[in-house]
């Protein structure tokens, strides 16, 4: 009877896993969520949509955004972390809600990065510093030069613990310099007080300043990232004009709650990675100024534990608050 029994449980075992594996297999059957932390409209969520797009011709299910702002993308971000581990429920994870979060002091998330299993990194793409065009300094070295002759007299648009904000600290700890932070709840007010020339100046994302560029309303400085920037190609980057290693990039990726099986984590990071190997879907994203990185699994992990330490580094140094 024992042995009767054990048989049964092993073979129950072997069914379990059977389904499981087939399951895996299919994936998906029915429709997935992704959650975008953040509202519609801005930067993030066309990035969501995007992915949803992609991943949608690639697995024949439709992907959808699910959009769940506040608290700096803590909350979308948390119900991410607490959904079914079925690859159902997926998170665009990003700079802010997966890197730049953990380094405050308070007000601490309710979930830490061992919470998600991070399956590729869609793109990245530079801050860039711009200035109404009144403003004395045209090169970023000239600019650099002002603001050491003129301490506490340059004030920027700080959105809180945004990617610009951090950048900027960076700067300031990196070239030794004193400029004035002024708060603002979101990118575009600060950037419409730019415009009219209520402030000098901000480092914020490259996509949303480009028009103003282009249009002369606004004057480029520097780029954030390593190289130089294919739709700002006369702007140099930051590293170059004398502060080598220099790079602040804001990114995006696609993750899934600690658990999600192997097998659909695996399909998930193939579909990310052959979908924007091509060029229509690598051009929706490089007209706008972004880098395609489409990375692995391990290559994305590896990569928010390195931002997550660097971020707490410069926020812990400048003795930064969240609000």
């Amino acid at each position: 009877m024992i042995r009767r029994n054990f048989a049964a449980v092993v073979l129950l075992g072997l069914m379990s896993f059977g389904a499981h594996a087939q399951s895996a297999a299919d994936y998906p059957t029915k429709p997935v969520k992704i959650i975008v932390p953040f509202p519609a409209g801005g930067t993030s969520d066309i990035m969501g949509r995007l992915i949803a797009e992609e991943l949608a011709k690639q697995l024949k299910q439709p992907f959808v955004v699910d959009n769940k702002g506040g608290a700096g993308g803590a909350i979308g971000t948390d119900q991410a972390a607490r959904a079914p581990a079925d690859g159902y429920t997926l998170l665009l994870s990003g700079i802010g809600s997966n890197a730049v979060i953990h380094g405050f002091a308070a007000p601490k998330p309710n979930y830490v990065e061992a919470d998600f299993i991070h399956i590729s990194q869609l793109a990245a793409g530079p801050n860039v510093l711009v200035v109404h065009p009144s403003f004395p300094a045209r090169t970023f070295k000239e600019f650099v030069a002002w603001v050491k002759a003129n301490p506490g007299k340059f004030s920027y648009g700080q959105v809180t613990a945004s990617s610009g904000h951090l950048t900027t600290e960076y700067l300031k700890q990196t070239a030794g310099l004193d400029m004035v932070g002024i708060p603002y709840k979101g990118g575009a007010p600060a950037l419409n007080d730019v415009l009219a020339n209520q402030i000098p100046g901000m480092f914020t994302n490259q996509d949303a300043v480009l028009p103003h560029v282009k249009a002369g309303k606004l004057r480029a400085l520097a780029v954030t990232s390593a190289q130089r920037n294919p739709l700002y190609p006369d702007v140099p980057t930051v590293a170059e004009s004398g502060y080598a290693g220099f790079t602040a990039v804001s990114w995006t990726g696609l993750s899934a709650p600690k658990g999600t099986p192997k097998a659909i984590v695996d399909k998930l990071e193939a579909a990310m990675v052959k979908a924007f190997a091509d060029p229509a879907a690598r051009a929706k994203l490089e007209s706008n100024g972004f880098v395609v990185v489409a990375s692995t699994s391990a290559d994305y992990t590896q990569f928010v534990n390195r931002e997550g330490e660097r971020w707490a580094q410069v926020i812990k140094t400048g003795g930064l608050k969240a609000e």
